[in-house]
This record gives structure tokens, sequence and C-alpha cells, in this order.
């Protein structure tokens, strides 16, 4: 390897993490932008000899016009920006003309807020159309704007929007394509990762399998959440319906794959069989070592070697092609799908193998999919076999190509605009008597609380954040601001890298953006020469009321507890588990084919909804151990649950045209028991009271055994997912505990599955 290839593979190798630690640069390039965007107001703004005030409305209109666009198509982000410039300069002019009447001006305040709220409900455009304006208003109230200053205002504010477009349209540009490119990648790189961390879990010593399974929890969870992030942009960011149905199974391939061969590769280092749910559940018990002979621990090294080359596949996939190394590697890997290339092992060790076999499969087809063909004159024959299941199902894609909706106060919309009305009147109250000057600072962290949040728990947790930022960003704010001191320039630089730090840590930590924001603010008030220690302190006491009223609101007007969210999230992801599962098994038996991978997309979601609802319960400083201990084992079931569930999918889609596996209609009566168990769950959920039992008794393998049909065979649809619906009927099984629903005992033979299954 000459010395420009290994430098050139390590700067990949560098990237690779970081663009894994910041899917599709998402967080890089919003900090960018919103850097990028005040930088080009203040420079504008500047050579104008703009006063200390309209630069740091300039700043802040520039930073709200660029944060404030969420549409993904740019001809659809240039209408809203167009409709968005028109609204601000509306609101500072209201602002400007209100600001001195108190009573009117709190009441249009109120008003504001309400229709901010409201807008959400239109999508995207309303809710860019929403924020700007209430931000705008704000930004009166924040430089203390009177109606001598609207004309400057209106300049600063339509520079700084002209500048917001140039950055966004032309120096920094996206598009749904480039995101969708870069988020692949992203993908790639953390199925490499996770891989990686398989091979230190084989290798890890008993005292460190702990800290192995924990990180492959998270380089798991991980690997899904760029999976969800790629299905929410696939429709936009794909050329037409039959790429996008490609991409989408790809993905699902190689998510599906890398994920059953962790679960293989703690099973090919334990004496017994690890339960799925170890890999979702944290501080579950682990399976103990195996004690292996001489020949086994030799097996074992293969393996470890070839989870290697595995990675280092996966790892080179990002390269303009691959090397004839990397297609003897592949075709060597390919190998172990078929029974004859196995080594001589344990059936666990066995399993791992083919594992890897299925792996290298998904990471063929998602090179397939990234770069296309290729050169196809060093495959095997084992290659060639898996590019042509490609072709037939890429041309079974291409062929292819809600609940009710509530309304009035049940609406979630409407609901929060009313709560975050009602608390912001008792942001302005307080904070008026608190200081007749910054009382908007409690406003703000009013509406800033009940953003994206649906329940009381979620509103309690955020307004602790953004306390503890704030009090951590204002010893920040008085160092900076004494290092500072009559510095312009220097304060606006630091504003700027702020600013990047509070976009780009955002989706991380809500605490660590407040810090960010409150240290910002710090210096903001040092360049309009209105900087003190009792100001800042004042900002936490407001931030402090701003969130009691939150919660206050949250709790007494049209309140939503965390049980009663939480409880619909959890009906909804039972819905869409029995949707996928249902119809997986309805396909596997014989049935006409369906989209299953967009059931399977939908439960994603309903999962991730389902985590997002729970968090406060299962929050560190929770008082309640007990409920967080259930409700983490809980969702971990669930999410097992959806693992067997992809997996089933995957496989039924599969069967309208492939030539080596065939529909089994015995699997009927397995669909029929697992959409009566989920059916129970729900009930119970739904209606307390219900005592109507879950059906467990014999296993899958032993009601296909009873059904007086053929045995199962090595290729039967059947003996390939049976361990999938195995470990599915018993995930439904254990929900009926935690959810409290009751559990019919039969008579139950021992389950016989398939070791090679």
């Amino acid at each position: 390897m000459t010395k420009a290839r290994r430098a050139r593979r390590a700067r990949t190798g560098i990237w690779d993490r970081y663009s894994a630690s910041d899917p599709g640069l998402l967080r890089l390039m919003a900090g960018l932008r919103t850097v990028g965007s005040i930088g080009l107001a203040l420079g504008v703004l500047g050579l104008l000899h703009f006063a200390v005030a309209q630069l740091v409305a300039g700043a802040l209109a520039a930073t709200v016009s660029t944060v404030g666009i969420r549409d993904q198509r740019v001809r659809d982000q240039a209408i809203t920006l167009a409709l968005c410039l028109p609204t601000a300069l509306v609101t500072v002019a209201l602002g400007t003309v209100l600001n001195p009447h108190i009573v009117v001006g709190d009441i249009f305040f109120v008003l504001l807020i309400f229709g901010a709220a409201y807008l959400r409900r239109f999508g995207d455009r309303g809710g860019a159309i929403g924020l700007i304006g209430f931000q705008i208003y704000f930004l009166s109230l924040f430089v203390r704007a009177g109606t001598s200053d609207l004309p400057s205002l209106w300049l600063a504010l339509t520079i700084a929007f002209a500048g917001s477009a140039l950055v966004r349209f032309a120096i920094f540009p996206e598009t749904p394509e480039r995101t969708l490119r870069r988020l692949r990648q992203a993908f790639r790189a953390r199925t490499a990762q996770l891989i990686a961390t398989q091979v230190d879990l084989l290798e890890a010593a008993p005292d460190r399998l702990e800290n192995a399974v924990a990180d492959l929890r998270k380089d798991t969870a991980r690997l899904h959440a760029t999976a969800l992030m790629i299905q929410e942009r696939l429709d936009e960011g794909s050329t037409d319906e039959a790429t996008a149905a490609q991409l989408q199974r790809r993905i699902a391939d190689a998510e599906i794959a890398a994920e059953r061969l962790s679960e293989l590769t703690l099973n090919a280092r334990s004496a017994e069989r690890a339960d799925t749910i170890v890999l979702h559940l944290p501080r579950a018990t682990l399976p103990a070592p195996a004690r292996r002979t001489g020949e086994e621990d030799r097996t074992v090294s293969t393996l470890d070697r070839e989870l290697r080359a595995l990675h280092l596949l996966v790892a080179r996939l990002g390269e303009d092609g691959p090397s004839p190394g990397s297609a003897q590697v592949r075709n060597r890997l390919l190998g172990y799908r078929d029974e004859e290339n196995l080594p001589s092992a344990p059936p666990a060790v066995q399993e791992a193998f083919r594992g890897i076999g299925e792996a290298t499969r998904a990471a063929l087809g998602l090179r397939l999919a990234l770069a296309g063909p290729g050169d196809e004159s060093d495959d095997t024959p084992e290659a060639a076999r898996s590019r042509e299941e490609f072709e037939a199902e890429d041309v079974a894609l291409a062929g292819e190509v809600t609940a009710a909706e509530r309304t009035g106060l049940d609406r979630r919309t409407t609901r929060a605009a009313v709560q975050v009305s009602a608390g912001s009147v008792l942001a302005i109250v307080g904070g008026e008597f608190l200081s007749s000057q910054r009382w908007y600072w409690a406003v703000l962290t009013c509406w800033v609380v009940f953003l994206n949040t649906s329940s009381r728990g979620e509103i309690l947790v955020r307004g602790y954040r953004r306390l503890i930022g704030t009090v951590a960003g204002v010893v920040a704010g008085v160092g900076l601001a004494g290092v500072v001191g009559k510095h312009t320039f220097t304060a606006f630089v630091l504003v700027l890298l702020l600013i990047f730090g509070m976009f780009f840590t955002a989706a991380l930590s809500y605490a660590l953006s407040s810090f960010f924001v409150t240290a910002m603010l710090g210096l903001l008030y040092t360049l309009l020469h209105t900087y003190s220690l009792s100001v800042l302190l004042l900002r936490v006491e407001e931030t402090a009321l701003g969130a009691a009223c939150g919660i206050i609101a949250a709790l007494f007007v049209l309140p939503v507890s965390t049980d009663e969210h939480s409880d619909e999230q959890l009906v909804t992801a039972l819905t869409r588990l029995r949707e996928v599962a249902t119809a997986a098994v309805a396909q596997l038996s014989g049935a006409p084919a369906a989209d299953l991978l967009d059931q399977a997309r939908e439960l994603d979601s309903a999962l991730e909804e389902l985590r997002r609802s729970t968090s406060p319960l299962t929050y560190p400083i929770t008082p309640l151990r007990v409920r967080r201990r259930t409700v983490r084992y809980l969702v971990a079931l669930l999410e097992t649950c959806a693992y067997h569930a992809r997996a089933l999918a995957a496989t039924a889609e599969l069967v309208p045209y492939s030539r080596s596996v065939a529909a089994d209609p015995r699997l009927e009566a397995v669909g029929r028991r697992i959409a009566y168990n989920i059916d129970v769950l729900i009930g119970r959920i739904e209606d307390g009271t219900s005592s109507e039992p879950i059906r467990t008794g014999p296993s899958i393998a032993s009601m296909l055994e009873g059904s007086g049909s053929a045995a199962l065979r090595s290729g039967s649809v059947t003996f390939r997912v049976l361990r999938h619906l195995q470990r599915l009927d018993e995930g439904i099984a254990g929900l009926a505990r935690p959810i409290g629903a009751g559990i019919e005992a039969k008579a139950a033979r021992p389950a016989r599955v398939p070791k090679t299954a």
C-alpha cells in the first residue's frame, strides 16, 4: 500500500468517526448556517455604521430566520422565508407601538403566543411563521425598541433575512438529496462501528463483558437512529419511488443483519444462548462464558479474524471502488451462507459464521444501492447468487411502486396553545413583580419548555434542564463579560462561537444548549451596556419563574399526565407491532405481498415516540425506582419484539420472488395467536378492568409439529423464521406482567427450535 493511500485511508477513518457522531452532518450544518448568517448580517450592518442595538437585533433576526425554517425542499424553504419576512416586519412594528402600553401589549403578546403555538398544526411552514412572529416580537422587547427606531429595525431585519437566504441557498446550500447521501454514509460508518464493537465483545475478558455489551447497546441504538433518519428523508431525497424503495430495503437488511450478528457473537462466546432482550435492557443478566477446547478456541479465533475482515469490508464501502483484495474477502465471507463452508464447531459458533455471511450479503446490497453494480469479474458463485437475489428484489419493488385525526381541544397543538397561553399569563404577571424591564425572560422560558413536549413529565424535565443550563451559563457569562470588557469585536466573535455551540449541541443536550444561550446573553448585555451581575441573576430568577409557570399550566390547564400520554403511545406501538407481525406472518404463510417495510418504519416511529414519552419516568432523578425499572423493562421488551418483527418482515419480503424460500401455510395459526395476544394487551391498557388473559401453551415449534404436516426442512421459510417467531411470541407474553394482563396457562410441550434456525 502506497503512503498516499495510507494517508487517505487515515483521513477517511477520522472523517468516518465524525460523520458517525453527527449523521448527515445535520448539527454541523445547522451551526455553520446560523453562524454564517449572523456573521454576514453583522458585517453588512457594521459597514453601514448601525448602532449596537441594531447589530444585536440583526444578529437575533438572522438566528431565528435560519433555524426557524425547517422545510426539506429548497423551493419550500424559499417560500417560507419569503412569507416570514413580512411577518417579522409586522410583528416588530407592533412591538415598538405596543410596548409602552402595558396592558394592551401584554394581551397582544399572549394572543401572539397562542397563535404561534396553534400554527404548528399546519406543518413546518406554519410552525416557522409562528416561531418567527413570536421571536421577533420578543426581539423588540429585548432591544427596547421605540417607534423612532422602527425604520432602522426594518432595514436591519431585511438585511438579516437576506443574509440568511444567501447563506442557506448559496454559501452552505442544503438539499434533501445531499442530506440523504451523507446520512447513507453515516449509516455505513455506524455499521462499521457496531461490527468493531462486536469484535471487542468477542475478545472481552469476563470482567469487561458488561462494558462491552453496554457499548453494543449504544452502537446498536445509534445505528437504529440513523436508519430512522434515513427513512424520514427517503421520499424527498430520492429521485423516484423505486430508488427510495430499494434503499429502504437495503438499509433494513443491513440493520437487521448487523443487530442479529451482535446476538450471535454474544452467543458464540457464551455457555448458553443469550436472550435477545439482553441487547436492549441495561444491566440485564449476561450469560456465563463458555469453556472451550483447544480446537474450539482456534475456531473462535478464526471467527474473530473474520469479524475483523467484515469490519474492514464495511469500512471500505465508502471508497471509490472495491479493491481486488476486498472482492476476495467478500467472496470468502459470503461463502459462510452455505452449510458446507461452515467450520466444525459448536452450533452457536457456526451460527455466528453464518451471521457473518448474511451481514456480508447485506453489505453487498448496501454497496449496490450506494454505488451501483461495479465490477463482477471476481464474483464467486455465491456472490453471483446474491446479486441475482438483489436484482429479483429490485424488480419486485419497482413494480409495487390512519387513525382519525383529533379535533378541538383534543388536538395536541390546540391543547398546547391553550396551555402555553395560560402559562404565559402567569409568567407575565410574575415577571412584572420581579422586574418591569426583564419580565419577558419568564415568558420565553414558559414558551420553550412547551416546545415539542406532550405531557406534564416532559415539561417538568425540560424546565429542570433549562434551569440547570441557565445557572451554569450565568457563571460563564460573568467570566466572559469580565474578560471581554469593552472590546466589541471580541464580544461578537465570542457570541458567534457560543451560538455555534448552542446549535451544535441542541440535539445532544438541552441543558448544554441552555448554557450556551445564557453565556451568549451575558455578552449581548455587555454590548448593549446593560450588563451587571444582578441582571444575570435576574435571568436565573425569571427562568425559574417561567419554568414554574409552564409546569403549573401543564398541571391544571387541560392536563395530560405522563401516564396517560405514555399509555397512548404504548397502544400505538402495540398496534403497529400487531400490523407488522400479522402482515409478515400472513405473507410467510402464502398471502399476497404487502408493503411490510413501510409498516416496519411506522413501528419504529411509534417506538421512538414511546421512548420519548416514557423518558420522564426513567429520568435518573425520579424517586420511583421500581416504576423506572418496570418502564425500562417494558420498553426493552417492546424493542426486542420490534427487532424480531422487522426480521420477520425482511424474510417475508423475499417469499414472493425467492427461488429458495417457499411460503408455509402452517404459520397462519401462529399469526392468529400473536394477533389475539396483542389485542388482549391493548384492551388491558385501554380498559384497566379487563381481565381477559393472553394465550400461552405449546411453543411455536410444537404447534407446527402437531399440525400433521411435514417436518421442518432447512430450505423452508419456517425453518428460517422459527426463532424470530418464538422470541416474538415469548416477548408478547412477557409484556403481560408489566401491563397487568392475565396469562392463561396451558399444558406446554418444550420448545424444539432448530439449533441452526
